[in-house]
């Protein structure tokens, strides 16, 4: 597998967690957290907004993939707005302490692992002259 197929599968893969989480957010709202009920409706609004700003990020990678290596403008975006979801959790951490590991896990996927594959994306659009 060449290297720009191997991205296109590892962004297919990895953009099923902003459409799920995105989804389920929407859908379940805060109890997708496992928090009990009663929860102020302004949290309830923001929490199911963000969330559809998670899925609607997690359809633009997928845009991204079939001609990923000329969607760079598009790619960088989305990556530039999952690393500065990152930052923001991270100033959670500082501030409110350490999340769940799932968040955790979310916060080493938006500082870490997004972008590596921006620098990924990148070297495959020079090497194709985009």
């Amino acid at each position: 597998m060449n290297s720009r197929r191997a991205l296109q599968v590892t962004v297919g893969i990895l953009a099923l967690i902003p459409v799920c989480t995105g989804l389920a957010g929407i859908l379940i709202g805060p109890a997708f957290l496992h928090v009990a009920k009663p929860w102020p409706a302004d949290l309830d609004s923001h929490f199911r907004f963000l969330s559809g700003v998670f899925l609607c990020v997690g359809l633009l990678f997928y845009s991204t993939i079939p001609a990923i290596e000329k969607r760079t403008a598009l790619f960088r975006a989305c990556c530039a707005i999952t690393f500065t979801g990152g930052l923001a959790r991270l100033l959670s951490f500082g501030l409110a302490g350490p999340p769940s590991t799932g968040h955790l896990l979310g916060l080493v996927m938006e500082l870490v692992i997004v972008p590596l594959l921006a620098v990924w994306q990148s070297r495959i659009a020079a090497k194709r002259g985009n």
